[in-house]
């Protein structure tokens, strides 16, 4: 998949109308496909990260190849804004502050080893025992890790397993288009 900078606006544009119409609506903005370029109705998954004063308040997504990427969009900017437990919900008076990043995912591909990833390149997914978790690419770049610590870091941070069960776990990685403004 690729997104020129209109696609990218566009995709912007609704995570941000999206999080205001929740604001002021509790509703997702309507929005007619009919208008909509194909790479933006394609069927892909996306993580909507929430910023306000270069703070992270929010990161929420999803796999799911089964709705349209914009769909997608606005359902994880409404619930990395309001609804990721970890953080407090974004209030009105901070969305003049707000900061959007939106990574578009590629399918997973199955991996056997640490070998595989290559950082800067790859997020990471876990399955271990029912549970999941992830990591996307820009984490690894962000904190300096190499693929082992990307690996510890998820299996003990998000799938909730001991640092070094990421052996055990099934693994997969995956790339991320990230935009942002």
């Amino acid at each position: 998949m690729h997104l020129d900078k209109k696609q990218k606006d566009v995709l912007l544009d609704l995570a941000e109308s999206s999080i205001l119409n929740y604001l002021n609506s509790d509703k997702a903005p309507a929005l007619s496909k009919d208008h909509l370029d194909p790479e933006i109705t394609a069927l892909a998954g996306a993580f909507v990260s929430v910023y306000v004063r270069e703070k992270l308040r929010g990161c929420i997504g999803t796999f799911s190849e089964s709705d349209p990427l914009y769909e997608n969009i606005q359902k994880m900017a409404v619930s990395a804004a309001f609804h990721d437990n970890r953080f407090k919900a974004v209030s009105k008076s901070e969305t003049e502050e707000m900061k959007i990043e939106i990574s578009v995912l590629t399918p997973r591909l199955r991996i056997f080893s640490a070998e595989e990833i290559e950082i800067g390149r790859h997020g990471i997914y876990l399955i271990s025992h029912g549970q999941r978790g992830t990591l996307l690419p820009q984490v690894a770049v962000s904190n300096n890790w190499t693929a082992i610590e990307l690996l510890e870091n998820c299996a003990q941070y998000k799938v909730g397993i001991h640092k070094s069960s990421w052996r055990d776990a099934e693994m997969y990685t995956y790339e991320a288009i990230v935009f942002s403004r």
